[in-house]
């Protein structure tokens, strides 16, 4: 399994909301859960089936939060690439940026490096042309504009 690098804005994200979950969001489905207990019968009641069902996700969500912030790369330069795709026009050019799936960033897809495209734009430079292997096929992409994240 590969270290999930995380530019510096993404694990502070993180570690917010694994810290709230952990603890305002624990006592807020454990309330729920406590409140719903109340109304009676377990089995038919779906207000406390909902609620057990909150916080089987909402621990599973700390879980992985608290896998990545423990295994996590944090990476100070991240860049956003501008590219077209041969044969689109410039109004169709899409923007990505490489980074793990937990990264936001607005107007913009995030790709993993080890997606096809991904690795071909990884240190890619402005002007470059570059022809990847894609599930449907060799794909080429112009790229226009490299940004720093």
């Amino acid at each position: 399994m590969t270290t999930p690098q995380l530019s510096s804005t993404a694990y502070e994200r993180l570690k917010a909301e694994f810290e709230d979950l952990s603890t305002r969001g624990r006592i807020e489905v454990a309330n729920k859960i406590e409140v719903a207990r109340e109304e009676g019968d377990l089995k038919e009641n779906g207000g406390y089936h909902a609620a057990k069902d909150e916080q089987g996700h909402m621990e599973g969500r700390i879980r992985q939060l608290e896998h990545l912030l423990e295994n996590a790369e944090i990476v100070d330069e991240s860049f956003i690439y501008t590219v077209l795709y041969d044969g689109d026009s410039e109004d169709m050019a899409e923007r990505y940026a490489i980074g793990n799936m937990e990264e936001q960033v607005d107007g913009v897809d995030v790709i993993t490096g080890s997606s096809p495209l991904g690795k071909a734009l990884e240190g890619a430079e402005e002007g470059a042309k570059i022809t990847y292997e894609a599930p449907n096929g060799p794909q080429t992409v112009s790229v226009l504009r490299v940004e720093k994240l």
